[in-house]
């Protein structure tokens, strides 16, 4: 995304510290230097990191879908993190997710049509077509090869 935006500046949070290596590999092999990234907490970046208002994109490609029932309260779509990415868009800014787990899509989709802060960009309860801009990730060819549907969910902030 870095390299076809390249007048367009990124941020990339992850806590799995071999996927931020990787990553850092690939930018300097690519030379990318528009693209900054942490290796932390989402929530944590968000909070003490961003200024409200700043964000033209939040990009939430294949989370961890916790999918065991005792272990969704550690989903991070959830009502407080949809408010906390709603203060850090601009006006018409656009959040989009993106996972290959239904149940958690579903989630997703339960908790961003119950925000006043978003409008769904595909209409009340429908998921989105993949982007152009959105790559296939590595989650997602994985979770083709295990027969799993994917479900794009695109947002505008009111």
């Amino acid at each position: 995304m870095a390299a076809n935006e390249p007048d367009s500046d990124f941020i990339g949070i992850e806590v799995h510290r071999p996927g931020v290596g990787h990553l850092l590999r690939e930018l300097e092999e690519c030379g990318l230097g528009n693209v900054r990234v942490f290796c932390h907490d989402a929530v944590e970046i968000l909070e003490r990191n961003i200024a409200d208002g700043c964000l033209q994109r939040v990009l939430l490609f294949f989370p961890d879908p916790w999918p065991k029932k005792k272990h969704h309260k550690r989903r991070l779509v959830q009502p407080a993190f949809v408010a906390l990415v709603a203060r850090k868009l601009k006006a018409g800014g656009q959040f989009h997710m993106a996972t290959d787990w239904q149940p958690y899509a579903e989630h997703m989709l339960g908790i961003m049509e119950s925000s006043q802060d978003f409008m769904n960009c595909s209409g009340n309860g429908r998921y989105s077509e993949r982007p152009d801009y959105r790559p296939v990730t590595k989650f997602e060819k994985r979770g083709q090869r295990l027969g799993h549907a994917v479900w794009d969910l695109v947002y505008r902030r009111a």
